[in-house]
């Protein structure tokens, strides 16, 4: 733990002891938010208390940023009133996701209770929108203004109603029937004379989302766009929330969280690591093992179906590990270039014969580099240990070196190009996992190395 950290995790409890109450909300509300976040992390138990305790809003902000299952554990804790002033104050998009995410249905319809009639139909008109939807990140608190107004009106506007938008960097132009115009940055009303009229400031290049898209194409114009917030349309243009940066950073970070432990060969988890049930861990990871599992006794299979040409030729055992992980790694490499590239857009369905010109050069190359440092391995190795190959040296070393040639290029193939199979065939393209790809490569991998043997070797096996 970090020493000021520490020193924040001392203080509150001593404060908690005394029950100064008065001093423990002057003190938390004195930190940084993410300090406090921190601070509950350290003391979890306390949740509940350091929550109730602080100023309203400052606990809205801290608690706006505490993973789900944290959130669940301090509203139950907490009194009825706190957590129905702390509802009330979470803006739209914050209510949607909390009641969206809750497992617990008694606890939902608790605070659907709470809610005020206008919360209410704002927080089912987002929950009616798919769950990975940008319609669920949505909130309907903006400032939108009609073009035939002055620049003087607006800030007007502004300035009544500003404090009740979720941001005012941005302000949005919309005709009588409420179809998105344009929108406007707040520092273009401030350079230009008040009594222009906002349709002269127009420059018509709006960049709008729907609501019916995936999140992760929220993800991608924001990055391309360089926005601080972006409005959401339905079919007809018709405004009906905008969604800031702040929320397409969190589902960001979520994304990437479900890649790695994707990538890792396990499905991804819901809840933070240490607040996943065992049984529920066990769980998600049993399915990919087994799988894994069974893709692995194809080897044994494999190396039955040669286990006379080992028995003839028992130093090319020695070489089995060596070729199964330089395959395994070679397919490893490219398929998580190849995913990586595809989630922030720089490869797409119809780039598949490109990367895989680049990958026969590039595995090709790199077998070659293998297929070198091996063949010149064994070669020394002969000289310093003679009877260590045997008399046939020179033709294990050549069955080697062809072989990680082979299996590297191979394995470069099959890791560039499976990504592409499943997003071709609508799945996750995260799904071929290092693990997954690992396996494939691993069996015919065998199958590769073994049947140059053979040719290698002719007349001396039979």
């Amino acid at each position: 733990m970090k020493k000021e950290l520490k020193n924040i995790v001392h203080q509150t409890q001593s404060l908690i002891k005394v029950g100064d109450k008065k001093k423990l909300r002057v003190y938390l509300d004195s930190l940084d938010i993410s300090a406090i976040e921190d601070l509950i992390d350290e003391l979890p138990d306390y949740a509940p208390l350091i929550i109730e305790t602080m100023s309203a809003n400052r606990a809205v902000n801290v608690f706006r940023i505490l993973d789900v299952p944290t959130q669940e554990r301090v509203i139950k804790k907490l009194p009825k009133l706190k957590t129905k002033e702390l509802l009330s104050i979470l803006p739209p998009d914050d209510q949607t996701s909390l009641l969206g995410e809750l497992k617990d249905e008694n606890l939902i319809q608790e605070l659907m209770a709470m809610l005020s009639p206008e919360d209410k139909l704002e927080v089912a008109a987002l929950l009616s929108y798919p769950e990975d939807s940008v319609g669920r990140l949505m909130t309907p608190d903006y400032l939108a203004i009609n073009r035939n107004i002055t620049v003087q009106e607006t800030l007007d506007t502004i300035r009544k109603n500003g404090k009740n938008s979720e941001t005012i960097d941005v302000i949005y132009i919309l005709d009588d029937t409420g179809v998105l115009l344009d929108d406007l940055r707040i520092r273009d009303l401030l350079i230009v004379d008040p009594q222009t009229r906002i349709s002269d400031l127009m420059d018509n290049r709006l960049i709008s989302l729907k609501a019916e898209d995936p999140q992760e194409e929220a993800i991608k114009i924001f990055k391309m766009n360089n926005r601080v917030a972006l409005p959401v349309v339905n079919s007809e243009g018709v405004l009906l929330g905008i969604v800031t940066i702040d929320d397409v950073l969190w589902i960001a970070d979520e994304e990437y969280s479900e890649d790695m432990q994707r990538f890792g060969g396990s499905g991804t988890l819901d809840e933070p690591y240490l607040d996943v049930p065992i049984h529920k861990l066990v769980w998600k990871r049993a399915g990919w093992l087994i799988v894994l599992f069974i893709g692995e006794l194809l080897t044994a299979s494999v190396m039955q179906y040669y286990e006379d040409q080992l028995a003839k030729v028992i130093v090319l055992a020695m070489f089995l590990p060596l070729m199964i992980s330089s395959g395994g790694n070679s397919g490893s490499q490219a398929s998580t270039l190849i995913i990586q590239a595809m989630a922030v857009g720089d490869v797409r369905l119809s780039h598949w014969w490109r990367v895989f010109r680049r990958e026969i050069v590039s595995g090709l190359s790199l077998g070659i580099i293998l297929g070198i440092i091996g063949f010149t391995r064994i070669y020394i190795w002969h000289f310093i240990f003679p009877n260590l190959y045997g008399d046939h040296w020179i033709l294990v070393a050549s069955t080697v070196s062809l072989s990680l040639v082979g299996i590297v290029l191979w394995g470069s193939l099959i890791g560039s190009m499976l990504p592409f199979i499943l997003k071709r065939l609508g799945a996750d393209p995260a799904t071929s996992s290092a693990p997954f790809v690992a396996t494939i490569v691993d069996v015919t991998g065998l199958m590769i190395y073994l049947s140059i043997a053979g040719v290698i070797f002719g007349t001396i096996l039979d």
